[in-house]
């Protein structure tokens, strides 16, 4: 189609629609950033694709950015209030935000997007993940739970109720949706299988956390919190060379990185288990 139609903005924004989905975010940005160059002005797909592209990335400052530029033009753009969302919370996970608003904005956006579509899944995801680090966790597997309802053979549902299962010190639970998502595919390729490893990890088996966290990483280097979570799994484990360069990707991404921030910020509820938690951590090198 590209070869027939070379300037033609709206193909390459669904090669870069397809680039996502297939877990090439890098080649999905320089695909969507050139339809952008060739529409300046764009249209929503266009707008969607490029801030899916950041949102995989891990870019979440300009999925952000783009988002709200996509809203100003269509405020019920149905995928927009999550992904806006879920970018906010991991704005504050990943560190990149000091503003104590971050949260709420997160919060705000994913009620937003359940009160325009009751029936979108990726809705209740960006609630539940924003609930969980609200630390309203019985809300937050709630929710989790309707994105399972909404679409019981997609492996995605399963493997982020798991994610907040096992933050909720509900480990026999969380391995058992573990299961349930490795038994089904995942609408983005391999994009479930960080919250797997998570739920392995928080779950108390850090040697099944380490393939599915390095798988993820092979198709989404940058996402802070997965390298954080494989070097506390590899540090457990006492390979500790292992658990320094996962460690030396989370600085790569955020130099400033802070465990004593990260302490304050992950929504762990059992206490004991957030000591350990950091410890392992600082064991890896993390400060």
């Amino acid at each position: 189609a590209i070869a027939l139609d070379p300037n033609n903005a709206g193909i390459y924004a669904q090669r870069a629609e397809v680039l996502n989905v297939t877990g090439r975010p890098e080649e999905a940005l320089r695909a969507a950033e050139y339809a952008m160059r060739l529409n300046p002005r764009g249209n929503g797909g266009e707008f969607i694709t490029l801030a899916s592209a950041y949102h995989l990335l891990g870019r979440c400052t300009e999925a952000i950015s783009t988002l709200k530029s996509l809203l100003v033009r269509y405020p019920d753009w149905p995928s927009a209030y999550p992904m806006l969302s879920v970018n906010y919370v991991r704005q504050w996970a990943f560190q990149q935000s000091q503003d104590a608003h971050t949260l709420t904005q997160a919060l705000e956006a994913a009620q937003r997007a359940v009160a325009l579509n009751g029936s979108y899944g990726f809705a209740h995801a960006a609630l539940g993940y924003s609930y969980l680090f609200q630390r309203q966790y019985e809300q937050a597997i709630s929710e989790m739970e309707k994105v399972v309802g909404l679409a019981p053979s997609d492996a995605d549902g399963y493997a982020v109720l798991a994610l907040v299962l096992s933050h909720a010190g509900k480990s026999g639970e969380a391995l058992g949706m573990v299961e349930e998502a490795l038994r089904r595919k995942p609408s983005l390729v391999d994009q479930h299988l960080s919250p797997i490893g998570t739920a392995y990890y928080f779950a108390g088996k850090p040697a099944e956390a380490i393939t599915p966290l390095k798988q993820s990483l092979s198709r989404y280097p940058d996402m802070l919190l997965t390298h954080l979570t494989l070097a506390a799994a590899y540090s457990e484990l006492g390979q500790i060379a292992k658990a320094q360069a996962a460690a030396a990707e989370v600085l790569r991404i955020n130099p400033q990185f802070s465990l004593e921030v990260h302490k304050k910020r992950e929504p762990l509820k059992d206490p004991a288990m957030l000591e350990r938690h950091i410890a392992v951590l600082r064991k890896a090198g993390l400060k």
